[in-house]
């Protein structure tokens, strides 16, 4: 009984901005219906995978979600989601709102259906500016919003983009928070409205929190960016055996970190390592001194040295080494769970608890259209009219179709 136990989601959205918020959504205990196109959604093809259209990234995007699969070019299929949008507390999309309106599914059309029914859009541009109509994908809002501007400044002059979908995941975050603010104000007012989450101002707003810097103020102290996330010594420190991820950032820290080293009063000798400002304003050399530092001691001795001064530490960690880091295997923080097609799956929990409300994950990322005559029953279709969708391919079903709680 998660906290959004009966709150139900038509999620249309694919790939993995959408999906991902839909899922964080469903592990808190919402019911996830999502719909997919007869070709399903192209994130099923990625990765390794023991049967098609079941890839990693999919699997680890779509857990706490049923599938439907329908073809909503065809009029009994767009028919056949509106009888789930009637239902629904909330409909969730990123395709262009353009698309939408091409398809009857613009907000008016839907909110003539459901009244009370929050309809949030998860896209690439704020809609009242000129890039409105313009494609999205997170490698461009990466670029958008300076943070490859950034990655060269701090780094070779190499623009490049962050080895992660950052961009997607941060949108999806956001968008979880701006949906469930949403849907306290419907369950208290019993009134819908329309929602857009942009991923551009989302972003930029993000990433200029840290570096707007002087560009704050009319006119500008500075051209922006915040100097020791932008040091390009500013990386895990090489130790004698490998790596460790330290951060001596505050006056006890300092303090704590010199007198652990033996340098109690390196900050006399050298004013530049006497407090904050001045720490920060010659950011490079403090960095490249503490390097140099670290290559005196192994990982396991800095680990246990900085841990015993109460310096923030952590391991550089790896895909291997991350598996077995001993405070998520307390934490039980990777489970491993049994899906009805794939075998044996390592799962990942969500971080939050609740005390009152724990949540579980339900059910394993689906099969494509897994669940589609369940639902359409559920939204009260009968049963000779959903075999209909079946025989003429607007209800897309798997060979074998079960309807297994995992």
């Amino acid at each position: 009984m998660g906290p959004l136990e009966g709150i139900r989601i038509v999620d249309l959205t694919s790939v993995l901005m959408g999906p991902s918020a839909s899922q964080m959504l469903g592990d808190m205990g919402a019911e996830i219906i999502k719909v997919e196109a007869p070709d399903g959604d192209v994130i099923r093809q990625i990765g390794p995978m023991k049967n098609p259209g079941m890839g990693p990234i999919f699997l680890n995007a779509n857990r706490s979600k049923r599938s439907i699969c329908l073809d909503l070019k065809s009029p009994a299929g767009l028919e056949a989601l509106k009888l789930l949008i009637a239902r629904a507390d909330v409909l969730m999309y990123n395709i262009r709102p353009k698309a939408m309106e091409r398809l009857g599914l613009g907000y008016e059309a839907v909110a003539a259906i459901n009244p009370r029914i929050i309809y949030a859009g998860l896209f690439g541009f704020a809609q009242n500016g000129p890039y409105a109509a313009d494609p999205a994908y997170d490698d461009l809002i990466q670029g958008g919003s300076t943070l490859s501007s950034l990655i060269a400044k701090a780094g070779d002059g190499t623009p490049r983009y962050v080895p992660t979908a950052v961009a997607d995941r941060m949108v999806g975050l956001t968008a979880a928070g701006v949906i469930c603010a949403t849907l306290v104000n419907q369950q208290r007012t019993g009134i819908g409205q329309r929602v857009d989450i942009p991923m551009f101002e989302t972003m930029v707003s993000t990433v200029l929190g840290d570096h707007l810097g002087g560009l704050t103020f009319d006119p500008p102290l500075d051209r922006g960016g915040y100097s020791r996330q932008l040091s390009p010594q500013r990386r895990p420190y090489r130790t004698r055996d490998g790596y460790v991820c330290a951060l001596v950032y505050t006056d006890k820290h300092w303090t704590n970190f010199l007198g652990a080293i033996g340098m109690p009063d390196l900050p006399i000798q050298d004013p530049r390592f006497a407090g904050f400002a001045n720490r920060i304003a010659n950011i490079d050399f403090v960095y490249g001194e503490l390097s140099s530092w670290f290559e005196a001691r192994t990982t396991d001795e800095w680990l246990a040295l900085l841990r015993k001064a109460d310096v923030p530490v952590m391991p550089m960690h790896d895909f291997d080494s991350v598996l077995a880091d001993p405070h998520l295997v307390a934490t039980d923080f990777f489970q491993m769970m049994d899906h009805p097609t794939e075998g044996r799956l390592r799962s990942m929990r969500m971080g939050a608890t609740w005390s009152g409300t724990p949540t579980e994950t339900a059910r394993l990322a689906p099969r494509l259209g897994e669940h589609g005559r369940d639902v359409l029953a559920e939204a009260g279709m009968a049963g000779d009219e959903i075999e209909r969708l079946v025989a003429a391919g607007v209800l897309v079903i798997p060979d074998g179709s079960r309807n297994d709680p995992l």
